[in-house]
C-alpha cells in the first residue's frame, strides 16, 4: 500500500485503550458497508464516524466518540478523520470526509489513501476531503498546531510553522 504511513502521536492513556478485537469495523466491500450500516439506529447514522485507513489500505469505522488509536487496533494509519454518510437514490454515498484527528494528524495528503481505500469499496466520494486540518508542530515550544487560514504562526508563541508536515519530529 503506497503512501505515507502515521504513528500514533496523541496521549499515552488513550493508546492504553487500545484491546484486541476492540478496533473499528473492517469495510472492503459494499456488502460490508451496507451490513454494518444496517445494524444502526437513523440517529447512530445522522452523525459522522470515526474512521482511519490501516496500514492495509483498508477503511476501519467506529462511532465518532471513539478515538482513532482504538479504530487502527494502535497500528500506523494511511489517514484518520471522520466521515458522515447519507442514502441517496437507494446507494450510501460519502457526505464529508475530513483528515481530523489529533491522535495521528495526518496531513492533507493522506487524501490519495481514504479515495483508494473507497473507491475499492465501491462507495461514491467527494473529490477531496470537505474540510482540510493542517496541522504542524512548533519546532520553539512543541505545540501541536491546527493552521487556520494558511497562518502558520504558533498560537502559543508566536514563531513561524514549517510549511512541510512535521508532526513525527521529536517531540
Amino acid at each position: 500500500m503506497r503512501g505515507q504511513r502515521y504513528r500514533y502521536v496523541g496521549p499515552a492513556e488513550l493508546k492504553a485503550l487500545v484491546r484486541p478485537g476492540g478496533e473499528g469495523r473492517s469495510i472492503r466491500s459494499l456488502a460490508d458497508f451496507g451490513e454494518w450500516a444496517s445494524a444502526l439506529t437513523p440517529e447512530e447514522l445522522a452523525e459522522p464516524f470515526t474512521f482511519v485507513v490501516d496500514g492495509a489500505g483498508v477503511v476501519r469505522l467506529a462511532p465518532r466518540r471513539s478515538e482513532h488509536v482504538v479504530c487502527a487496533g494502535g497500528g500506523e494509519v494511511l489517514s484518520a478523520g471522520e466521515m458522515s454518510f447519507r442514502e441517496e437514490s437507494g446507494r450510501w454515498v460519502i457526505e464529508e470526509v475530513t483528515n481530523q484527528s489529533t491522535g495521528y494528524c495526518p496531513d492533507v495528503g493522506s487524501w490519495l489513501a481514504v479515495a483508494e481505500a473507497l473507491d475499492r469499496i465501491g462507495i461514491q466520494h467527494p473529490s477531496g476531503f470537505t474540510h482540510e486540518v493542517v496541522f504542524r508542530l512548533c519546532r520553539s515550544c512543541r505545540e501541536l498546531n491546527v493552521v487556520r487560514e494558511e497562518d502558520f504562526v504558533c498560537v502559543f508563541c508566536g514563531e513561524d510553522l514549517p510549511r512541510e508536515w512535521n508532526i513525527e519530529e521529536p517531540w
